[in-house]
């Protein structure tokens, strides 16, 4: 028996998810999704990894295209998706425990293989399908990659992994354990987060009134975590989180791929990683208001 997810991903309401049949919301999603992809340059293809928003995509679709965009799905054959859990407790990595996962354009494929070589390390819990299907962090990239793979929609498969709150040291050893797969250049890397939660709502009221209005501290804030990421330095970013404990949901899916990173360049490899965009859901100016940030960008390898 095939065990499937569905993914409701439905982006003409504002909220993240609706439970209105797929099928009927399929020529419009394919149209947002390619309305972005129209408007954005491929300047960093192939990526071998990509960073994107996992927001309802009213607020992040047009951002996420810029890292979707860096694609090349002539050479890419299996996508690891690294998301946050955001619902359970969770100290380690979880693998789905479905076969395929159901987007309104089609349905991707899970590599069973690969699966069976992450479980057999040890390292890995089973996420319940009650948590897989109440996670959007993975959810939210499903249509993307549906699309961007469009062409090559027979050939590739899909590595979801939940990443749970993990240690410095257990994001090392996660970053180990992946740097083998990042190195393969048929596999795409993409970690899945949001930046800067601020408001009342989402307890993080950081503020340096030297920047301007609220909203230009929060861009300023979010830049210097994307500068210390495009430095490709865990550290540095492990640093970073514990001075000013920015509100970044992927911060441990991004602290793995930058561990992975840093395990290539110990054997020689030569990578760029290059934000392409930033985008804020709302301009912040009193301490009323809230918002989330997102940003794009892309890992290339020289």
């Amino acid at each position: 028996m095939v065990k499937s997810h569905i993914c409701n991903v439905c982006n003409i309401m504002i909220a993240q998810f609706c439970t209105l049949p797929t099928d009927h919301h399929r020529p419009q999603l394919n149209a947002q999704l390619e309305g972005w992809l129209s408007q954005v340059q491929s300047t960093k293809r192939p990526a071998r990894a990509i960073i994107a928003p996992h927001a309802g995509y009213t607020y992040c679709g047009s951002c996420a295209a810029h890292a979707y965009k860096q694609v090349d799905p002539s050479i890419t054959r299996r996508i690891f998706i690294l998301g946050p859990s955001h619902h359970v407790p969770l100290s380690r990595c979880a693998l789905s425990s479905v076969d395929i996962y159901r987007t309104p354009l089609y349905d991707l494929r899970i590599d069973q293989k690969i699966y069976g070589e992450l479980w057999k390390t040890g390292m890995f819990e089973r996420m319940s399908l009650q948590t897989d299907e109440d996670e959007h962090s993975i959810e939210m990239h499903l249509p993307y990659t549906a699309k961007a793979m469009e062409s090559h929609k027979d050939e590739f498969t899909i590595i979801p992994v939940l990443v749970g709150a993990l240690s410095e040291s257990k994001e090392q050893e996660f970053g180990k354990l992946f740097s083998k797969y990042l190195a393969d250049p048929s596999n795409l890397f993409v970690v899945s987060s949001d930046f800067c939660h601020w408001g009342q709502r989402f307890r993080y009221s950081y503020y340096d009134e030297s920047q301007g209005e609220i909203y230009r501290s929060i861009e300023h804030l979010d830049k210097m975590g994307m500068s210390i990421i495009e430095q490709l330095d865990p550290v540095s970013f492990s640093n970073y989180l514990k001075k000013y404990h920015n509100t970044i949901c992927g911060r441990h899916p991004i602290g793995v791929l930058l561990n992975a990173i840093t395990e290539l360049q110990k054997n020689g490899m030569n990578m760029s990683f290059s934000f392409l965009n930033y985008a804020q859901s709302s301009q912040c100016r009193n301490w009323q208001d809230s918002s989330v940030s997102y940003a794009a960008g892309a890992l290339t390898v020289h």
